[in-house]
């Protein structure tokens, strides 16, 4: 989802009140502590070592709400050094650090623990560390809006129990890295639970094992990148229903863990139904889905859901639209399941491709808030897509800029999942080539498969595949809150004249214009440039406000 912001008007991905879409983000902050930025700087103690692997090994005692275990670090040096910092909540204790059999000595301070090795690491040295951790951490109150460990029994009283932490930090509940420009190459998570439980988390079971203390042990590997926020464990009285779905890519393997109250014709079809089409329209949209090897899986949960990589939280009651709503009240976002589009989405943009910064979330939240749209286009056709992204702007605030400030571990906007969705409609409209348009979805997946970017890459991607300069768009609607005006006047000659009125210096912009139904793409600029469009006049000027998000003035 990340998360959903449920605001005024039932939006779904959380923010400060609520708009779907969003997944789990931080309350705002306007100060910035020591404590944001030993989590959201790169500094050279982080810098100086790139992660390849992790081994998470954990016991989870779902009666006392306590995990302990230990995390591995494999990781290569890029370039000489004698210390590093990795994170972990301060409530949970380091009961060990472990470098070639021996302990390390280690600080804290915050959320940060800084690890001094007994000798340099050269350039270029693959090594590892293990960290052996135990405590309670941080309880969710109100997953996925707030993170951490979410802590419920199902109807039969049997702990369900799964973890939510986007925007909090996966440093709440396991040691790592907690950056999001450092990801894994691969990973094994390995869960202990209760017997008679069941773990699910990301990629592909290999291995159950049964321990003599009435736990019981589930293997899961990641082989391909993840970012950190994204690893999961999910606990319940689970039924595995499996299938193989047709995709790009060949036979995918797909998954469906429903608690065993939930294993029902009518709710295992209405996923089922659901995870054709989606898997389907964005495929189409944004290319194979990006996750193969690690197979596809939907994990019901408590909590409303989030976009876990291969293990999709899901906790949308087996209702279409949003907890039964429709979003934008048009009656298009009711004819399917929000959660399972929107999470499916972020496999795309926020799993595939990553911001580097936790302040350019607005990528993953705005390229997934569209695909809801682009998933209606694909069934219904491109004006009912348009419809749903038109009817989403009830929700948008306009309250401060979709970035957020580099550095302190501090997202933009709740904007970013509304205002961002009709963002990327506009775009897409100046662009004026829809073939084009689904070209540039696909290819920027493809480009940056597996990676992390940032605002500049997106940017000059977008320029660079349209072959139109979309530097002072981007700069005015996602660095600034406010959008342009359009300031039209006639002369008493009847001649029409337009300019923008933006914040950004020397903006320009394009815009549909014309007489009734006609319209020409126009260029424009901060300077009023004549409008030359026959039989012009101030009652039949047709401007197109229903893709282009734009105040306008008539003179």
């Amino acid at each position: 989802m990340n998360k959903i912001f449920f605001a005024s008007v039932l939006l779904g991905a959380v923010c400060l009140i609520a708009t779907p879409s969003k997944a789990q983000l931080l309350r705002a902050k306007d100060l910035y502590s020591k404590a944001d930025s030993l989590r959201g700087q790169l500094t050279p103690l982080r810098t100086c070592y790139d992660v390849k692997f992790y081994h998470l090994d954990v016991t989870v005692d779902t009666d006392n709400k306590h995990i302990s275990g230990s995390n591995q670090f494999k990781f290569k040096a890029v370039n000489d050094f004698s210390k590093l910092q990795f994170d972990l909540f301060d409530n949970l204790s380091i009961d060990k650090i472990v470098y070639k059999g021996k302990e390390l000595t280690f600080t804290r301070e915050f959320n940060a623990v800084f690890v001094t090795f007994p000798t340099t690491i050269i350039k270029d040295q693959i090594d590892s560390f293990t960290v052996y951790y135990s405590g309670h951490p941080i309880q969710a109150t109100r997953a996925p809006w707030d993170g951490g460990f979410d802590w419920k029994k199902d109807s039969n009283g049997k702990p369900f129990v799964a973890t939510a932490v986007q925007g909090l930090g996966a440093s709440a509940w396991w040691p790592n890295k907690d950056h999001q420009s450092d990801e894994p190459d691969s990973m094994l998570i390995s869960v202990a639970v209760p017997k008679g439980l069941m773990n699910v988390s990301n990629g592909r079971l290999i291995k159950v094992e049964e321990l003599p203390n009435d736990y019981t042990k589930y293997y899961w590997r990641v082989i391909n990148p993840i970012n950190n926020y994204n690893v999961s464990l999910n606990i319940g009285d689970y039924v595995r229903i499996r299938e193989k779905l047709k995709t790009e890519d060949g036979k995918l393997d797909v998954d469906y863990y429903v608690l065993s109250e939930n294993n029902t014709t009518e709710k295992v079809n209405h996923l089922k139904k659901n995870v054709h089409e989606t898997l389907e329209a964005l495929e189409y949209w944004f290319g194979p889905y990006p996750f193969f090897e690690d197979s596809y899986k939907i994990v019901e949960t408590a909590h409303l859901g989030m976009e876990h990589q291969s293990a999709i939280a899901y906790g949308n009651k087996y209702k279409n639209g949003y907890l039964g709503h429709d979003v934008s009240n048009t009656g298009w976002g009711n004819k399917w399941d929000f959660i399972v589009v929107h999470e499916t989405g972020h496999e795309w943009f926020g799993n595939n491709i990553t911001a580097k910064d936790l302040a350019d979330m607005w990528i993953h939240e705005s390229f997934t808030n569209y695909s809801e749209a682009l998933f209606i286009e694909y069934f219904y056709g491109k004006e009912a897509g348009q419809a749903y992204i038109y009817g989403n702007r009830a929700g948008i605030r306009n309250d401060k800029p979709l970035q957020g400030p580099y550095h302190v571990n501090k997202e933009g906007s709740g904007d970013m999942y509304l205002k961002g969705g009709v963002f990327w409609n506009m775009i897409r409209t100046i662009i004026d080539d829809d073939p084009k348009w689904r070209f540039i979805l696909r290819n920027i997946n493809s480009n940056f498969k597996h990676s992390q970017v940032d605002y500049q890459d997106i940017v000059e991607f977008i320029s660079k595949q349209s072959s139109k300069d979309f530097s002072k768009v981007f700069e005015q609607y996602i660095q600034h809150s406010n959008i342009p005006t359009l300031d039209v006047k006639f002369n008493a000659k009847g001649e029409c004249f337009a300019r923008w009125i933006t914040e950004v210096k020397d903006f320009k912009m394009p815009i549909h214009l014309g007489v009734d139904n006609s319209t020409t793409l126009i260029e424009l600029t901060n300077d009023f440039s004549k409008i030359n469009i026959k039989n012009l006049n101030k009652t039949n000027l047709k401007i197109d406000t229903h893709n282009y998000y734009i105040n306008v003035n008539l003179q």
